[in-house]
């Protein structure tokens, strides 16, 4: 601060930082009001780095969340209202006790299968955010979900990190080539919702998917559960998922975790416990509709 401070006096001011004599009187006014402004920059410039602390752009980065208070939505990078604009959506924050639950499904493992048994089981619909390998490998798992009445909706074709895709060209074919494909397994039209790969995301995305006709979807709980050989137990898995459970709450979990896989039967119920019911992607798009 003090530098640039110095040099925008040295600039405008023409301090005569090189020579030994002032040579006026009013180039020693102006040599003794730069002394007094220079201090008082570099005094207000510190004042503003401490108390004035820097606020992150909203709406461009990594997403993230930080949970303040149990039962309570967590505070996102960006708020409901900032993503909105674009068609964007991290919770429903209306307040009612229902969960949204979601799973990205980049490859298959094995325990896709026990999860669809156990929605099956509970009667609770999901939505799986696939990418174009695993439409590859596992048409006939895509084919279950469909038939048993969940949401297949674009992780993107390839999983690339999609805020660095800035043309819309490039942008959309990540999102075409995958639906081309959802169309010739399934024989149907894949519904344009859209979750930007490890939560990597800028406006220009954004408003490219929107463009494109795309509602997009983050998440306000999820935890680690992508590491293979590092799953949590059953008792880190509950901790997260009951301890932040919360109304409104869009769940990300991954099809390939055998944590999940094992618990969810009983995750399920602790959450009807709770008093909560499981909504739809496409009941949280009428509601947001609703509220415009």
């Amino acid at each position: 601060m003090i530098f640039s401070s110095f040099s925008f006096l040295r600039e405008h001011i023409h301090l005569p930082l090189c020579r030994s004599r002032i040579q006026s009187p009013r180039r020693l006014g102006t040599f003794l009001l730069a002394l007094i402004l220079l201090p008082l920059s570099y005094v207000l410039g510190a004042f503003a780095a401490t108390v004035i602390p820097a606020v992150p752009a909203s709406a461009d980065g990594n997403w993230g969340l930080s949970f303040q208070q149990e039962g309570k939505p967590p505070v996102a990078n960006a708020t409901a209202d900032e993503l909105k604009q674009y068609n964007a959506w991290y919770a429903d924050l209306s307040g009612e006790k229902v969960i949204y639950l979601t799973f990205d499904a980049g490859y298959e493992n094995g325990n896709t299968p026990s999860i669809l048994d156990t929605l099956k089981k509970h009667q609770v619909p999901a939505a799986f955010f696939v990418v174009g390998n695993y439409l590859e490998t596992s048409p006939d798992l895509v084919k279950r979900m469909v038939s048993e009445g969940h949401i297949v909706a674009n992780h993107t074709y390839h999983h690339p990190d999609m805020s660095k895709i800035s043309d819309r060209e490039s942008f959309a074919k990540e999102l075409s080539s995958l639906e081309a494909l959802y169309t010739e397994i399934t024989g149907e039209t894949m519904r344009k919702y859209y979750r930007p790969p490890q939560g990597k995301y800028s406006k220009v995305n954004l408003q490219m998917a929107k463009d494109l006709g795309y509602q997009t979807f983050f998440w306000s709980l999820a935890y680690v559960d992508w590491y293979q050989d590092q799953q949590p137990t059953k008792e880190e898995a509950f901790k997260k998922l009951l301890g932040r459970i919360h109304p409104g709450a869009i769940v990300l979990l991954h099809s390939t975790s055998s944590t999940n896989a094992a618990i969810l039967d009983e995750l399920l119920t602790k959450w009807e416990e709770m008093s909560y019911r499981f909504g739809t992607l496409d009941e949280l798009v009428q509601k947001a509709a609703a509220t415009q």
